[in-house]
């Protein structure tokens, strides 16, 4: 990666399961093992089987060089949350610290209100980014937890909430 590189040197591509080229799904699978396996040190099967349901969206950050800076999974009602959902959120160790972050959620929520247009959004977030989600219009919705040993809380962000990026 170039270390100039800004987040606007980053493209959001929105996948389906059944449109993710061998190499791109290697990718992803490759880096979500990195960082939530072996960094974050949790033991446990990254490919729950959500990923090929037929409304499971694959949100993919493609840098200039062809690599995978940013990535989530959004997936719809009823499948992980009553209401529509997005998690396995990262960015690529090369990409953190530069505002990658903002335009990968506004790229999640505008793709979400296309597929879903008015509903709401619940998450299951990693504690110490409940102020980063604040700011773009979700609230906790649970009392906070522990799972795979990291602190979480559940947030919602209903239809129509505002966001100051968007």
């Amino acid at each position: 990666m170039n270390p100039a590189a800004s987040p606007s040197a980053v493209r959001w591509l929105a996948r389906p399961f059944r449109d993710l080229d061998i190499d791109t799904l290697y990718a992803l699978l490759k880096l979500r093992s990195e960082v939530f396996v072996v960094e974050q040190n949790c033991v446990y099967l990254d490919p729950d089987g959500k990923d090929r349901h037929p409304e499971a969206v694959h949100l993919l950050g493609i840098a200039d060089d062809g690599s995978l800076a940013g990535y989530l999974r959004i997936l719809p009602a009823g499948l992980s949350y009553p209401q529509v959902s997005f998690g396995r959120v990262l960015t690529a160790p090369d990409w953190r610290g530069r505002g990658l972050g903002a335009p990968m959620l506004q790229a999640a929520l505008a793709e979400i209100e296309r597929r879903w247009p008015g509903a709401d959004v619940q998450i299951g977030a990693q504690s110490h980014l409940q102020e980063f989600y604040g700011c773009h219009g979700f609230e906790p919705s649970s009392e906070p937890y522990v799972e795979d040993g990291i602190p979480h809380i559940d947030m919602l962000r209903r239809a129509g909430a505002s966001s100051p990026h968007g």
